[in-house]
């Protein structure tokens, strides 16, 4: 799956959400989730906006692969006995 793409939905808002958080258009979210190179201002806002949605990302996660932290607060996966 795409960085961008796995980075919104761990965020779970839309589209329309993420790229109005960042300052960019609908349009641009859907090509940096197609593949388009996400320009470095963009994903300095991106990990700016998913800190304050509790995810502490860095540039590692937007471009390196680097795999997604759990968001702060929330529930966790039941532990098996």
């Amino acid at each position: 799956m795409n960085t961008f793409r796995a980075i919104r939905e761990a965020l779970e808002v839309s589209q329309a959400e993420i790229g109005s958080a960042i300052g960019v258009t609908q349009g641009n979210v859907s090509f940096y989730e197609r593949g388009q190179t996400i320009p470095p201002d963009v994903a300095s806002r991106l990990i700016a906006f998913a800190r304050e949605r509790g995810l502490a990302l860095s540039y590692d996660h937007v471009y390196g692969g680097a795999k997604l932290p759990a968001i702060k607060g929330a529930p966790r996966a039941p532990q098996r006995a």
